[in-house]
């Protein structure tokens, strides 16, 4: 566990804010969250928004900005932005902007605030998740100043992101389960098939869209999809789609 993530979970009661709850922030357009940044992580549908925005096939969007590494716990596929130059900027910061502003990534269109779902660490998949398992945090930004008061609501409200957000639940559910089959398939299966398989997953997971058509469909599509290999690949648990 990274330290970072240690201080939310030792502190979580502290940092929680409710979607109604005030908190303080006005951003003052420093600039100070686009720099000094290793850690902007895209989930799939960021990554689709990006490429959109900007004109480009999913592949060249990921060329050009991303890259994916193996989670160290997870053994999942986790796809970030490759930070620029000494002061490690974000690539998509042009002339000191954002150029994906209307689209930027959830992790960046929510700060200050993070969106966690807290759960038992000893689960190995969670399921069936709903929109009470969301949580909100509010942590130090470390810019901008507190002239300004928000609730969560109307910040993400800015960003037509949901309170009660179906995808960030469905991604969770993916995340969880296919990460539980992954490391289960790194013990059992030879290296090749295991690289097979886990480059399968991040080609259905993130690439596999036309920017021309709705995203949520073809998400659910390529899950459906990715299930059924799993399944081909021998696994025995229950998975993403099957009926209780």
């Amino acid at each position: 566990m990274d330290n970072r993530l240690k201080e939310i979970v030792d502190n979580f009661d502290r940092l929680k804010v409710g979607v109604d709850e005030p908190f303080k922030f006005h951003c003052t357009q420093c600039g100070k969250c686009c720099i000094d940044r290793e850690d902007i992580l895209l989930n799939p549908k960021d990554l689709f928004n990006i490429a959109k925005e900007l004109n480009l096939t999913i592949m060249d969007a990921f060329g050009e900005y991303c890259e994916m590494y193996i989670g160290g716990d997870s053994r999942f596929p986790i796809v970030r932005l490759v930070p620029r130059g000494e002061i490690k900027r974000c690539p998509l910061l042009k002339n000191k902007k954002c150029s994906v502003h209307k689209v930027k990534p959830t992790v960046c269109a929510l700060f200050p605030l993070g969106r966690v779902i807290k759960f038992d660490a000893k689960q190995d998949v969670i399921k069936n998740l709903t929109p009470g398992d969301i949580n909100f945090i509010f942590t130090e930004p470390g810019c901008g100043d507190d002239s300004e008061t928000h609730t969560v609501r109307e910040w993400l409200g800015e960003f037509d992101i949901p309170i009660e957000d179906k995808y960030y639940l469905a991604w969770n559910n993916v995340l969880s389960e296919i990460a539980h089959f992954l490391q289960i398939a790194e013990k059992r299966f030879l290296s090749k098939r295991f690289e097979r398989v886990f480059l399968t997953v991040f080609s259905l997971l993130y690439l596999a869209y036309d920017t021309q058509q709705e995203f949520s469909t073809q998400f659910e599509r390529n899950v459906k999809k990715l299930t059924e290999i799993i399944k081909r690949e021998g696994y025995k648990g229950k998975l993403l789609n099957d009926e209780e």
